[in-house]
């Protein structure tokens, strides 16, 4: 009975322990407080929406709007001014990096989806996403089903993953399934012929397409493989910090600073080659400005 007793007791304060760690772990604004600094998840090549100027040097639509979340942060603490820590990450390593509390806030290209809420916490979408095929223009293929007998692109880790998988079982026929490490090794397999397309988000394939040598040479299919929501990244279970972006994230859409922040990175010359994207909002980003929310791509694609 007493052996019982002990292990029972021990449990239960390893429970509490576990649980004590895991606060403090999410008390994202005490770290912030603490520390005067915050640690921001960036992509290296991710469109538009994150990619580097050089060491150290990020910016893009959402690094931008991350920058303007910061600041709201640092004005609700009452800090003159966070230090931001840019961290890169990857598909394969983003949620673990915010679960762990290397990143603070993620401010890539990542798809909020169910799977992924069970793990992570997301703020509003800014950025409505559609996953597409690029080939070269000259290959004549028009659709995703003369793709079968082809191989195609996808960056490891990403939903585009999924989604080639999905289109062989639901009739593509066989495609050969080519992962890249990263999206820059992805259009470069479609540039050197290695592939005769590569799947991922439209923002990121017509921005590479755009800074490309030969912009003429390639088209996006038309058909959308996948409607997706692209927002921040958070650790789950930090309420107090997530309600700080949530607002922030909130004020810009009804603000209309983040459509003109669309206009600045997708519509108009940006660095560091000064190419434009061309992409204009789509109708689904619109609505997100117009109505934000941190619903999950299941909810747009039951609409």
């Amino acid at each position: 009975m007493k052996t019982r007793r002990f292990l029972a007791a021990a449990a239960a304060a390893a429970l509490l322990l576990s649980a004590a760690g895991a606060s403090a772990q999410t008390d994202t604004l005490k770290k912030i407080r603490e520390s005067g600094a915050i640690t921001m998840g960036v992509r290296d090549a991710s469109g538009a929406m994150s990619f580097t100027l050089g060491p150290g040097s990020y910016t893009g639509f959402h690094v931008e709007v991350c920058e303007r979340v910061v600041a709201d942060i640092g004005r609700a603490l009452q800090i003159e001014k966070i230090h931001v820590k840019y961290q890169l990450v990857t598909p394969q390593n983003r949620i673990a990096l915010v679960q762990n509390g290397t990143v603070d806030i993620e401010c890539g290209t990542t798809t909020n989806n169910t799977a992924r809420q069970k793990d992570v916490a997301f703020a509003p979408t800014l950025y409505v996403e559609g996953v597409r095929i690029a080939v070269k223009a000259a290959s004549g293929i028009v659709s995703p089903a003369q793709l079968s007998g082809k191989a195609v692109a996808a960056t490891t880790g990403a939903t585009s993953v999924q989604l080639l998988r999905k289109l062989k079982r639901e009739g593509a026929g066989e495609i050969a399934e080519v992962l890249a490490k990263d999206n820059s090794e992805g259009f470069l397999l479609l540039e050197s012929g290695r592939v005769d397309g590569f799947a991922a988000d439209g923002q990121i394939l017509a921005t590479l397409i755009s800074k490309s040598r030969e912009p003429a040479q390639y088209r996006l299919l038309d058909q959308v493989l996948s409607v997706e929501p692209i927002a921040i990244m958070l650790a789950k279970g930090d309420p107090a910090f997530k309600k700080l972006v949530d607002q922030s994230v909130l004020s810009l859409a009804r603000s209309g600073e983040a459509a003109r922040l669309y206009d600045k990175w997708f519509m108009q010359p940006i660095p560091p080659h000064n190419s434009k994207v061309g992409l204009p909002a789509s109708a689904l980003t619109k609505a997100a400005w117009a109505s934000p929310s941190d619903k999950p791509m299941e909810a747009y694609e039951a609409r």
